[in-house]
């Protein structure tokens, strides 16, 4: 199958990619290593052409995944990964420094079994370490040919432009959903103006706008265990507003689903959006909104659903601290 598809940087991609994390991190008991390669190699068939992994994800179990599931299929697909978090014996560890750098790509080469990876990303700033000199150690590498191209994760619009100033950024990656607007701040505008791509992680609300979540009882090891607006009173509060929502996508003809994603991608020609899933049937939703038309006056009345309506803060205090990107104004924070 072709998807309509849009340019990141120097690779044109499906306008719907494949976010990895979930077959391996994040949402409790992770599926098989068949399970994942399932999906993956469905993602490829139904014309997902990005995907996108993390050296963290799974303490580099989803690098491997994709690597032993796909990359006999490597000629379709333009493969992400990230550096900057990692895991070092077996610990979390946010490390922007260039040896650490150095490190975390060898690694990540050898478990995605390969000698190149197309978009590389800095997973989250580390403020302890200039940006220059981080994206300087990815630039030796573009150098050196292991990579093909930089990109950013969860970082702010003054931090885009010096990393833009020692190297092109192909693209900027930050969680932006209908619910989520923290890159209409700046980010997206910034990302316009200097010719870089946007990929939207989580653009389903972390289940959220998908209706995956009806109430706050995660399996354990569920990162949602660790957001506040999803979880107790927010989370009802929340899912009064989502309830709003979901009948705008019902009085459209649409999946909850497919109007989140195609409310994504209505709002600029620069922006992809990389939903996860463990299910074959969501796989499948959330590619065919891909060919989804969502006009104007449907992307502002989910604009007016949102605005100012969700309760809680996006992360706890220790996370929120790694992001770089903007506040929003009255945006409820952690203590």
């Amino acid at each position: 199958m072709t998807l309509p598809t849009r340019q990141i940087g120097p690779f044109t991609v499906s306008a719907i990619g494949l976010g990895c994390m979930n077959l391996s991190h994040a949402y409790g008991t992770r599926p098989s290593d068949e399970e994942g390669a399932a999906l993956l190699n469905r993602a490829l068939d139904l014309g997902v052409t990005f995907l996108d992994t993390a050296a963290l994800y799974g303490m580099g179990a989803n690098e491997r995944l994709v690597g032993s599931a796909v990359m006999h299929r490597r000629a379709e697909f333009t493969l992400a990964s990230k550096c900057v978090l990692d895991a070092v014996d077996g610990k979390r560890v946010l490390d922007g420094r260039p040896e650490s750098i150095r490190r975390t790509l060898e690694g990540a080469l050898e478990r995605l079994g390969t000698d190149h990876i197309d978009l590389y990303y800095l997973h989250r700033l580390d403020r302890d370490v200039p940006i220059e000199e981080s994206v300087g150690e990815l630039k030796r590498a573009v150098e050196a040919g292991k990579i093909g191209a930089i990109g950013l994760s969860e970082m702010g619009a003054a931090t885009i432009r010096r990393a833009h100033a020692v190297h092109p950024i192909a693209a900027v990656q930050s969680e932006y959903s209908a619910m989520v607007r923290n890159p209409d701040v700046a980010v997206l505008d910034t990302c316009r103006e200097l010719g870089i791509g946007f990929v939207a992680f989580s653009p389903v609300a972390r289940g959220m706008l998908a209706r995956g979540v009806r109430d706050d009882a995660y399996v354990p090891g569920d990162i949602r265990l660790h957001m506040p607006r999803f979880l107790g009173d927010n989370l009802r509060h929340n899912l009064s507003v989502v309830a709003r929502f979901d009948a705008l996508a019902a009085d459209a003809g649409m999946t909850s689903a497919q109007l989140a994603l195609g409310w994504v991608l209505a709002r600029g020609p620069h922006i992809v959006a990389i939903p996860g899933t463990r299910s074959l049937a969501h796989l499948e939703e959330n590619v065919s909104a891909a060919t989804v038309n969502v006009p104007d006056d449907l992307v502002k009345a989910v604009d007016a659903v949102f605005d100012g309506t969700i309760r809680g803060p996006r992360y706890l205090a220790p996370m929120q601290a790694q992001i770089d990107t903007e506040i929003l104004p009255g945006e409820e924070l952690a203590a």
